[in-house]
Parts: C-alpha cells; structure tokens; sequence
C-alpha cells in the first residue's frame, strides 16, 4: 500500500472515535459541542481499540441570540413568559467508553457509552435562593457502523447508527425551593428518544507531513417517550494535523454545529435550538507502540442561540487510546 493510502486509511479507521457526544445540558447552547476530532494512534487493521475519554463543560455565560444576555434580556423574558426561571450555572463531566472493531479494513463497528456528572442550578421566579440538582448517570449509548470499501484508499466512508435511550429521564431537584421537581428534559442524562445517525467523512495525506479529514454528521429521533422530541442536528467538522514531530502531533479543527428546536409538551422550545463554530486545537502523544495520550481545547468562534440559554467561555477533552 502506498503512504498516501495509509495514512488515509489510518485516519479513515479513526473517524468513529470522535463523534458528537449525546447527552450535553440544553440541547442547543455551548453544551450541545461537537467534539468530532479524530483520536489519532489506532491501527485501521483488524481489531479492537479502546478509547477512553474525559470531556470537562462550564455553562456559567447566559446568552440570548448571538451576545451575552443582558438584564433587560432576561427581564423581558420573564415577563412575557418566555422562560419561567432564570438558569445559574450547568457545570458537566462526561467519561465517555469508546469501543471499536474492525473485522477488515472496509468495515467497522463503534460504541460509545457516557457517564454524565452535572451540576445544574437555577432561581425560579420569586425565590431568593437558587434550586439545584446533581445527576450520576449512565448516558445515551450509540451503535455505529462504518464502511470505507468504496476505493482502494479507503479514503471515504459512510457512517450509519443508532443513538439508543438508555439514560435516565427521571432526574429530580435535590435542594432549594423546587427540591422533588422533576428536571427540564434537556438536562436529564437521556433523552428518551432512539435516533438515527448518517454520516461521511473524507481523509486525505496533504503533502509529506500533513493530514487532513472532513467530516459530516446528521442525528434525528425517530421514535420517543413522554411527549418530548430533541431538535435534530447537524455537525459538521474539519482539520489537520503535522505528522512530522516524532512521537508528538499537534492538529486544529473547525467545528460546527446546527440544532433545531426540540419539540413536545414536555420541551421547551422557546429556548432550545442554535447554531456554533468553534476552533479546536490539540495534540496526541504517542506513549507505546499501542497507546496515545490527547488533549484539546475548544473556544467559541461564533454561538447563536435560541432564546436564553447557558453556554461555556471554553471546553477541555483528554483522553487516553490503545488497541489490544
């Protein structure tokens, strides 16, 4: 195989790794980031590879529209009932498993299964303290699968999945004026909702030292529980990386990301639904033969969101891959 082919199917085998996270708090604002960068280092010959993934989100900004929402924002929002409350903070952790088989280079099975630690406070309207919530919990798992036999580069593939309601949805206040309510349904660990996932992606050698890959990715819910219907979304990333450091490679990406309003009687669609780009840069050591180390921050380049709605100054990811 030649290195142009090689390095395309490496990164090719790759791709599944770095889906979108399911589950983020609020299913539109800085929460709902893509993290589609490629968690380079695993072969893309028969076999498993693990992926272990730690994703670290501060919602401490309220924004409304494109800017910072403003206390006549969010007065005026209170006045004409388009929110009931005013949101605080969400702060997320997510530890996401990430399982990959290849049986051959053109097919390839994925599963990522998160755990979500969230903190999530808000102040309802008339109270002098805030009503706060903590959620443990397994998250929605996705099943993903992959073919890349279409050239003999095996630069493009086509993904083809299903995101399954495996998180809890029940989720209640803990403390504060609404202790025992019942949680927003877009801060809850599961959506309730099985989605279908498609996707393509294309990798490319770009000259001696650098890679490249893009990448798009649609989710929609085709079947859901309690009246309540994520917006579907659309992400869409790109990147490279230089490959010319040794055991040290640096990469930046740009990611963006669409949501639709979610839709229901349970949702709240007055304030749910955006669009963002961020600017992702990172770097992956290789630690053995098998195993990388990887780090990435992303940072806002431009958020619109639907409404009021919380979002990150910035996002942190590090993790850990290997093939058995």
């Amino acid at each position: 195989m030649s290195k142009l082919s090689a390095t395309a199917t490496n990164l090719a085998a790759l791709m599944l790794l770095s889906l979108p996270i399911s589950g983020w708090a609020c299913s539109s604002c800085g929460c709902t980031l893509s993290s589609d960068w490629e968690n380079q280092g695993l072969s893309s010959t028969p076999g498993l590879r693990v992926d272990l993934r730690y994703d670290y989100i501060n919602q401490d900004q309220l924004r409304y529209g494109s800017g910072t929402a403003s206390s006549a924002d969010v007065a005026s929002a209170l006045t004409n009932g388009m929110v009931g409350e005013t949101e605080v903070k969400t702060r997320n952790h997510y530890y996401t498993l990430g399982l990959d088989y290849s049986p051959n280079r053109d097919w390839g099975i994925n599963v990522q299964i998160p755990y979500i630690d969230r903190d999530h406070a808000t102040l309802g309207v008339g109270d002098t303290e805030n009503t706060n919530s903590h959620t443990r919990s397994l998250g929605d798992i996705k099943l993903i699968g992959r073919y890349q036999g279409f050239f003999e580069a095996r630069d493009t593939g086509v993904l083809l999945g299903v995101k399954l309601p495996t998180g809890k949805r029940d989720a209640n206040f803990a403390s504060g004026p609404g202790a025992g309510q019942q949680l927003d349904r877009s801060l809850q660990p599961g959506s309730g909702s099985t989605d279908i996932i498609l996707g393509v992606y294309h990798t490319r050698a770009l000259g001696k030292n650098w890679d490249g890959f893009a990448q798009a990715i649609f989710q929609a819910a085709v079947r859901t529980k309690d009246d309540y219907r994520p917006g579907n979304s659309l992400n869409l990333s790109a990147g490279v990386r230089y490959v010319d450091w040794g055991s040290v490679v640096p990469q930046l990406q740009l990611n963006a990301r669409e949501v639709r309003r979610d839709s229901g009687l349970n949702s709240d669609p007055d304030n749910t639904g955006g669009r963002l780009v961020y600017l992702s840069p990172g770097v992956t050591v290789a630690v053995s033969k098998s195993a990388k180390v990887y780090g990435f921050i992303q940072l806002p380049l431009y958020q619109y969101v639907e409404g009021l709605q919380l979002s990150p100054h910035w996002n942190a990811s590090v993790g850990l891959n290997f093939s058995l």
